[in-house]
């Protein structure tokens, strides 16, 4: 099992230093504090780096903590305890950082996960959230209610895609991205649930399936009517069917169409619009990559 330690928590550049360790077998089943021994004595044994001494009681580990849901992948960095046995929170050829501030045993870990539950549930004591969909803001019961934006309609979660179903155009592939969708409506925060509210707090294929059904065909002419007004939903739709059957992946279509929109979304004035721009975006790149297909077919000719 091999680890590469790396010190950078320091604006100076010239004192950062990375160190590759090869652990002996019985260090796998030690502790992670013997990996910030072994570099600070490395460390501290340079000259180079004399005027920066790094002590044991000031230095933690942290490794990488990395996340993907048919999405970008998300990075971030977490804190190792000291008494953590090494193979249990470290795989092989891990990359893992010294940083600045004292080192917390698995147990000084529990008791701050312990003290932040408390801490959270004190806070909600006597408080009640909002009902309406995607709103966040906590309040006291009976008032005084605060504004609010939020979404008319629960979410739907359906395959990889996630969106607010009064919203079906804003489709997020990540949790992150989708809790940032803003909502369509504002208003004024609500403990009362809405007249008609089946209480539903989302929605799944079931339900789109169900709301298709109950959802008349539209006519040729009032499909004809959509293209001339310049909706270019539907051809996106179909162009997604089409791909499809050429074993282009409904949810990578989803996502580009995504980005897309989220690139062009500043620069037009409404959905149509953006539509709009999306389709001629993508039609483009198309062109352009069946013409590239057609210029190697001649270059091999």
């Amino acid at each position: 099992m091999k680890v590469l330690l790396h010190y950078e928590d320091n604006e100076d550049s010239s004192l950062h230093k990375s160190l590759k360790i090869t652990l002996p077998k019985s260090w796998k089943t030690g502790p992670t504090s013997r990996l910030l021994t072994q570099f600070l004595e490395s460390y501290n044994a340079n000259e180079s780096f004399r005027s920066n001494p790094l002590t044991e009681a000031t230095m933690h580990l942290e490794t990488r903590s990395i996340s993907t849901e048919s999405g970008p992948t998300v990075s971030g960095r977490v804190a190792l305890a000291s008494d953590a046995v090494v193979v249990d929170v470290i795989a092989d050829r891990a990359d893992i950082y010294i940083v600045h501030g004292p080192s917390r045993t698995l147990q000084d870990m529990a008791d701050e996960v312990a003290e932040a539950k408390r801490q959270k549930a004190e806070r909600l004591k006597g408080s009640v959230a909002c009902l309406h969909f995607g709103c966040q803001n906590r309040f006291p019961k009976g008032g005084p209610y605060p504004d609010c934006r939020y979404h008319k309609a629960p979410p739907v979660f359906h395959e990889t895609a996630k969106f607010w179903s009064c919203c079906p155009n804003k489709k997020a592939y990540d949790w992150e991205t989708f809790q940032a969708i803003p909502g369509c409506e504002t208003g004024t925060c609500t403990d009362v649930r809405e007249e008609g509210d089946d209480g539903k707090q989302f929605l799944g294929g079931s339900d789109l399936r169900e709301k298709t059904e109950a959802v008349p065909l539209k006519s040729i002419d009032d499909f004809n009517k959509a293209q001339t007004s310049g909706e270019a939903a539907p051809i996106l739709e179909r162009l997604e069917t089409v791909l499809l059957q050429l074993g282009v992946e409904k949810e990578l279509f989803q996502q580009v169409v995504h980005g897309m929109k989220v690139n062009l979304e500043a620069q037009t004035a409404n959905e149509a619009e953006l539509m709009e721009a999306v389709k001629n975006e993508l039609g483009g790149k198309l062109k352009a990559a069946i013409k590239a297909v057609a210029v190697e077919q001649l270059r091999i000719k």
